[in-house]
């Protein structure tokens, strides 16, 4: 009875001021605004492209009169994830070569590369996610029977990591990769004194020189079906780390023509005249494009044995992977960075690596301010090292917690009890007070949900194992949906603008089929994405949701 009363007297006021036009009013739904304390909310108001005010439905018709009405029915409604580490341009491109990922043996591969090739006819067969973990036969492959098959064309083919490839002879050919070919930071793997074709880390970059480039149109029809691909589960920021001066420009004119809608915090590639360009011009910000950062490489992956290590490899005797970039041009790539108004974002996987990375940081930045230089990955260091993440939010690890459910397996089998101190992300968020979440895809899934899965629960997506793994290392669901929102946006120098459910932020949100932050751990992966909305338009929906003034239907 109350309620009705109240209802009526809000009719009544209403009836003598006028009420400020809007676009859209959200209501009747579960809001975890993920602000500051971490609110819940029942309703917000959307103008513009802007969230401009958040509270309870009965308050917000009080004031506003909005063209269209969305009701939530009670479902749950968070801000627009944002994959603080993924790679949306090469997930694109990888949707039109050969899929890899999944095989259990290298026959399976080849089977897959054949079937490709019979319906695609390309003049250079490229593809991506073989994992030699995942084979009965935990070797690396070789060339072989490639060889045989495809004597004429040349063949690239990837390791899920992207830090390992096999190329068949024909691909060493054209690269003019012989047995007695050097390339630092790497290895060109022989056996017997014969090239296996096996080629790890910076060794691929001479294979990668003679592939023929994307054309436009290809580009365009992987950034148009990476975007369909990840706005199902709701991201609406991606980080793409890693892309060319020409990418990026591609990027902003679709953008700018609205044919893209995704939001993107591109990284420039480590190349010098990218890096020189964007240095020069500054910092390049629109609605939903963003360039201030730079992204290098320390080293490889643990998965190639690519990671550079302090001692050796626990399976391979005086094996330590290898830094990808030289300590005194690292420095030098760092000073440069340390003078603009960019960030340097470097992935490092090894605890030499690590301590390489966070030592040059930490001597750069003493004195800085507001820097926000990342660690991509941090995914194995010493004990002592961690204290490098000060919590002065100078240094920030962007971690990608599906890593650690991924190599669980086997990643012991390297690097024998350093495994304790590795994909230690509770350790991490405790030392640094903030942590940016993202996926890695396509080196793994695009699901944000299996992120969210692996970082509270530390199980596979079977359950396994059944106490969770380095479950000491877990992290809590509002601190995961912080480092997949405000964290990651924090990350990204967009805290003022996105990552929570604020007025005054862009209405970047998502619907969800179920309250991700207290259903069972078992149905954390069954989650789904009713709607995606950017800048306040729907840009993904299950069902139409969406219904016509109806601003008094409160319950």
């Amino acid at each position: 009875m109350k309620k009705i009363l109240f209802i009526l007297a809000c009719i009544l006021l209403c009836s003598c001021e006028e009420k400020q036009e809007v676009d859209l009013l959200v209501m009747n739904a579960k809001i975890y605004t993920v602000n500051k304390n971490f609110d819940i909310a029942k309703s917000f108001i959307v103008d513009d492209g802007k969230i401009l005010a958040v509270g309870q439905g009965e308050q917000l018709v009080l004031k506003y009169k909005p063209k269209e009405t969305l009701d939530a029915e009670g479902k749950t409604i968070i801000p627009g994830l944002i994959d603080a580490h993924a790679h949306f341009y090469n997930l694109g491109l990888q949707l039109q070569s050969a899929d890899l990922t999944g095989t259990k043996s290298f026959d399976e591969v080849v089977e897959r590369i054949v079937a490709y090739q019979k319906e695609n006819q390309t003049d250079f067969i490229l593809g991506r996610g073989w994992d030699q973990n995942d084979w009965e036969v935990k070797e690396f492959p070789r060339k072989d029977t490639l060889d045989q098959l495809f004597p004429d064309t040349p063949i690239a083919i990837t390791r899920i990591d992207g830090h390992a490839m096999l190329a068949n002879q024909k691909a060493l050919d054209l690269a003019n990769i012989k047995k007695n070919t050097k390339v630092s930071g790497g290895e060109i793997e022989k056996i017997n004194d014969t090239l296996t074709g096996i080629l790890i880390d910076n060794p691929m970059t001479k294979i990668w020189q003679v592939i023929p480039q994307p054309t436009k149109k290809q580009e365009i029809e992987g950034l148009l079906a990476a975007e369909k691909a990840t706005l199902k589960y709701g991201l609406t920021t991606i980080d793409d780390a890693g892309l060319s001066k020409s990418s990026i420009m591609l990027i902003d004119s679709l953008q700018k023509a609205g044919k893209l809608k995704t939001k993107l915090y591109a990284m420039v590639r480590n190349n010098e005249a990218d890096v020189d360009y964007f240095l020069n011009e500054g910092i390049l910000k629109t609605d939903r494009l963003h360039v201030r950062s730079v992204k290098a490489y320390a080293d490889g992956a643990l998965g190639s044995r690519g990671a550079a290590l302090k001692e050796e490899y626990s399976d391979k005797e005086n094996h330590f992977g290898a830094m990808v970039v030289g300590i005194g041009e690292f420095k030098e790539l760092a000073g440069k960075i340390s003078n603009s108004e960019f960030q340097l974002n470097t992935h490092a996987i090894g605890d030499s690596a690590n301590y390489v990375v966070l030592k040059i940081y930490d001597s750069i930045l003493k004195n800085g301010t507001d820097k926000r230089w990342r660690v991509e990955h941090a995914q194995i260091l010493e004990e002592k090292d961690f204290s490098y993440f000060k919590g002065n939010k100078n240094i920030i690890p962007s971690i990608q917690p599906t890593h650690a459910t991924s190599d669980m397996y086997w990643a012991e089998d390297r690097i024998g009890d350093r495994i304790h101190n590795a994909y230690a992300y509770k350790k991490l968020l405790n030392r640094a007070g903030l942590v940016a979440l993202g996926t890695d895809f396509p080196v793994e899934k695009v699901s944000p949900f299996l992120t969210f899965y692996a970082a509270v629960v530390r199980k596979d997506a079977s359950g396994y194992p059944k106490t969770g793994f380095q479950i000491e290392n877990a992290m809590n669901r509002e601190n995961t949906l912080r480092g997949m929102t405000i964290w990651a946006a924090y990350s990204n120098f967009e805290e003022h603008e996105k990552g929570s459910i604020e007025a005054g932020k862009a209405a970047d949100f998502v619907i969800l089929d179920r309250d991700i932050m207290f259903i069972p751990d078992e149905e954390i992966l069954k989650t789904k994405v009713e709607a995606t909305y950017i800048n306040g338009e729907k840009v993904y929906s299950q069902q139409n949701m969406l219904k016509k003034n109806k601003p008094n239907s409160l319950h």
